[in-house]
């Protein structure tokens, strides 16, 4: 094959972003010739809505772009098996690999709750990436999952996280008492000061105990996916941060990408190199389309008669006591935990952020 066919190849099969999701375009493509194909089962915790829809285009045009190397067969929540099962399944190899909301591995990986977005912390997906990417946090993730059997390959982005209600939220107080579906974790424990009845539900099994009242509250991803999964029609309203702060307890939800230790470690240099830049640009181009959706299900929200309702800034206050107080807590739940959220700290109290002062962990303590 001449080098101008090549880049002809090149340029065709790098088309993911261009052709699937609105202009963006996908990380470079597999040239070599195509030999022995291995396949992939990876299930992702999205139950519907464009957050499915993208993750099953990008599987899908995985085996094209590596010239038939790789092949991901994709499969939405519970497909396989619960959306908490998901650790063991791919650590045990009834599937090869995950797309998680990385924050339900807090229970059983007490450093989880620090690779992904936690009460009043990191607060905008760039940070992330500055905290994955420039600040060592890919690396102590990789290391985390190694000793699980697995190799974490990186964050996905995809949104805030806000709250669906059968009644009105206008301030930290109307959580009292409340039935909430919450993911467990640092946000279950601040909701439980504040006085709510917190559960932990996967997404799919939210609309069902809405309708049920089984919860009058609970927290999910973001307009888009929510409205596919009908919450306008078992809620009333739609509760916030002030404005320009959608959510304060999970700013910028992250999920991952994850694959068993034996299927990774079955990819060549080459292929493993591209995956890891391909999760990259995947992340990039499922925040903008997630976000893209999200600005046509405000509009349908507002058809449906829904309300938004947004907390204060001394709402923000009081949660943020109760957050910073979570913070050690659960940094000093093990030596790794607490060296993550050091790095965060760090940041978050630099001159670059400045969400974090001297005065607002006074007597605090990590146990480095």
């Amino acid at each position: 094959m001449t080098k101008t066919s090549n880049r002809r190849d090149f340029i065709k099969k790098s088309a993911f972003g261009v052709a699937a999701v609105g202009g963006t375009l996908a990380a470079p493509s597999i040239a070599t010739a195509a030999g022995e194909t291995t396949k992939w089962k990876m299930q992702t915790s999205w139950p519907g809505g464009i957050g499915l829809d993208i993750f099953k285009t990008w599987c899908n045009s995985i085996k094209d772009r590596t010239n038939g190397q790789l092949e991901i067969t994709p499969f939405g929540a519970r497909d396989v098996v619960g959306d908490f099962q998901l650790f063991d399944a791919v650590k045990n190899g009834v599937i090869d690999a995950m797309n998680p909301f990385t924050i339900y591995w807090a229970g059983r990986m007490p450093s989880a709750v620090f690779l992904t977005s936690y009460p009043m912390g990191l607060r905008n997906p760039h940070e992330w990436d500055t905290f994955y990417y420039g600040l060592g946090g890919l690396e102590i993730a990789q290391e985390l999952f190694a000793a699980e059997g697995m190799h974490y390959v990186g964050p996905v982005h995809h949104g805030a996280n806000i709250i669906h209600s059968k009644v009105p939220i206008r301030s930290v107080d109307d959580f009292r008492g409340r039935k909430m579906r919450l993911p467990g974790g640092m946000v279950a424990e601040v909701f439980q000061e504040l006085g709510a009845k917190t559960t932990l539900l996967p997404g799919s099994d939210i609309f069902a105990a809405l309708e049920k009242g089984t919860i009058d509250v609970a927290d999910y991803v973001g307009p888009a996916i929510n409205l596919a999964l009908g919450f306008d029609q078992v809620t009333d309203y739609i509760s916030m941060g002030p404005p320009g702060f959608m959510s304060v307890y999970q700013p910028v939800d992250l999920m991952d990408i994850t694959v068993g230790q034996k299927s990774w470690d079955a990819l060549s240099d080459e292929m493993k190199q591209f995956m890891t830049s391909e999760v990259q640009v995947y992340s990039n181009t499922h925040h903008a389309q997630v976000q893209a959706a999200d600005q046509k299900a405000w509009i349908e929200f507002d058809k449906a008669g829904t309300e938004v309702t947004r907390l204060s800034q001394d709402d923000v206050d009081v949660i943020t006591e109760i957050a910073v107080r979570r913070w050690y807590a659960w940094a000093n739940k093990d030596k790794t935990a607490a060296k993550i959220f050091k790095i965060q700290l760090d940041y978050m109290m630099s001159g670059s952020l400045g969400y974090v002062t001297p005065d607002m962990i006074e007597g605090m303590e990590l146990d480095l």
